[in-house]
C-alpha cells in the first residue's frame, strides 16, 4: 500500500480511484464551504483547499471490510515514519498543509478507527503532528460549536497533519500532550494561548506537579 498525491489521479490503481473521487467530492462540498453550524466564519476546514491546490494531501485506501488489527497498526506505525518525510513544495522543513490519509472505504466497525487512534496519538503529538479520526457518526464535538460534530464524515479515515498552535485545546487532557505543544511552540504561542494553558495547567496540579501554585510560606525565597 502505498500514499498518493491527491492531485496525481492517473497515479491511483483503478480500485481506489472512486475512493479519491469521494473524498474529492466531500472535500469540495463540504471541508472547503462555510457551515451554520461550525461556530465562527469561514471554511469547515480552511487548510483544505490551499493543500488540493498545493498537491499536499496524500491519499491511500485499505479496501478490506474488516481489516485485521496488526496490519492497521504496521500502516499507522509507517504513516508515523513517512508523515516527517512528506515533501514541503515551499522549501520549508515543515508545512501545516500536509496531509496523510488513510480511508478505509468498507470498513463498517468504526470501533477499530477509534481504538488505533487512541493508541497512536501520543506517539504522533510527541513527533508535533496530529493524528484524527473520522467516520460517519463520529461524536467528538467541534472546537467552536460542541454541538456540531466535524469528524462525521462520509468516509471512514485516519488523517495524519501537523500540529497548530490553534490544537492546544485538544492538547491539554494528558500532561506529556500538553509538554508536546509547549516544545513545539514555545515562545512563539500567541499571548491569549499563553494565559489558558497556564489557567488550565494550574487548576490540575495533580496531572502537572511543576506547574502547581505554591502558597505564600513556599516561595522560592532564599531567605530563612
Amino acid at each position: 500500500m502505498q500514499w498518493v498525491s491527491l492531485g496525481d489521479t492517473g497515479s491511483s490503481c483503478p480500485a481506489a480511484r472512486s475512493t479519491v473521487a469521494a473524498f474529492r467530492s466531500w472535500a469540495d462540498s463540504y471541508l472547503t464551504q462555510p457551515s451554520d453550524e461550525l461556530g465562527r466564519d469561514g471554511p469547515v476546514c480552511p487548510y483544505v483547499q490551499p493543500s488540493i491546490r498545493r498537491s499536499l494531501l496524500w491519499l491511500a485506501q485499505v479496501p478490506a471490510a474488516d481489516p485485521r488489527p496488526m496490519w492497521v497498526r504496521a500502516i499507522v506505525r509507517d504513516a508515523l515514519e513517512i508523515y516527517p518525510e512528506l515533501p514541503t513544495r515551499n522549501g520549508s522543513s515543515t508545512s501545516v498543509l500536509r496531509a496523510l490519509i488513510t480511508v478505509f472505504p468498507n470498513l463498517k466497525d468504526h470501533t477499530l478507527i477509534d481504538e488505533i487512534h487512541a493508541e497512536f496519538k501520543t506517539k504522533f503529538v510527541e513527533r508535533g503532528s496530529m493524528l484524527g479520526q473520522f467516520y460517519p457518526g463520529c461524536d467528538q464535538p467541534g472546537l467552536w460549536n460542541k454541538d456540531f460534530r466535524p469528524l462525521d464524515a462520509p468516509l471512514p479515515m485516519l488523517v495524519v497533519r501537523g500540529m497548530m498552535t490553534t490544537d492546544f485545546p485538544f492538547l491539554l487532557d494528558k500532561p506529556e500532550w500538553a509538554d508536546a505543544y509547549v516544545r513545539k511552540f514555545a515562545p512563539t504561542l500567541p499571548a491569549h494561548v499563553r494565559s489558558v494553558m497556564v489557567g488550565r495547567l494550574t487548576s490540575r496540579p495533580a496531572l502537572v506537579p511543576a506547574y502547581e501554585v505554591r502558597p505564600d510560606d513556599e516561595s522560592c525565597s532564599t531567605s530563612s
